[in-house]
């Protein structure tokens, strides 16, 4: 696909949680609950093809209601319990175009659902709306030998502060590509767990404060 959610930096994602979520402050090694507590699974997605580079375009107004609808009926209809859902605003960074693009797109929490069963159902998300890929992320204990990769929430960020923080930050836009935040302002940003020293300085200059924010630990991986 040619929008920018579904590549690896400008992440389209899917969340997998435990069981036992693994789910700390930033501020501290210790567990803290989450606000909703992590869910065994969130799916990242959206049915857009195309490349927004104008943040004023009418599609990124769209609540993305029916694909809203039939996410949570691929999720039911192999085997898995579709959760909360969220509407997202998505600021990436293209190379190719050398500007930011944008994107709207849902999380879908998901429970009673494993590895293989929530890898499926992203590779039927990627086939049936055209998307180079989805992001899956099992959280995990950050001491887990399969944790690779971190998922950092927090509030107080906007579409235009993700936009001109990934504008002045090479670095941030070279290895996260771009991040999502809610309608309501809560940043969430995947990172690689060898990147989340880059990842704190870069939520610091998007003036979060880092003793607030939510860090879930666990494995990413790539269906396409």
């Amino acid at each position: 696909m040619k929008n920018v959610i579904t590549r690896r930096r400008l992440h389209v994602l899917a969340t997998v949680a435990a069981l036992t979520p693994g789910v700390a402050g930033a501020g501290s090694a210790q567990a803290s609950p989450a606000a909703r507590g992590c869910p065994t699974a969130e799916i990242f997605a959206t049915d857009n093809t195309a490349t927004v580079t104008d943040p004023a375009d009418s599609r990124l107004r769209t609540r993305l209601t029916r694909f809203d609808h039939e996410v949570r009926e691929i999720i039911h209809a192999n085997g898995a319990r579709p959760g909360f859902s969220t509407l997202l605003d998505g600021v990436f960074w293209s190379g190719d175009l050398k500007r930011a693009t944008y994107e709207r797109s849902r999380e879908f929490d998901v429970s009673q659902v494993g590895r293989d069963g929530l890898h499926h159902i992203a590779d039927v998300v990627a086939k049936q709306y055209h998307q180079e890929s989805v992001l899956t992320f099992r959280c995990l204990p950050r001491t887990s030998p399969d944790t690779d990769a971190v998922e950092i929430q927090a509030p107080g960020v906007g579409r235009t502060r993700l936009h001109d923080a990934l504008l002045a930050d090479a670095e941030a836009r070279d290895r996260f590509g771009g991040g999502s935040v809610t309608v309501d302002g809560r940043l969430i940003l995947l990172a690689p767990l060898a990147d989340l020293p880059v990842a704190q300085r870069f939520t610091a200059e998007l003036g979060v404060d880092w003793n607030r924010a939510e860090v879930r630990y666990g494995d990413e991986e790539f269906v396409s």
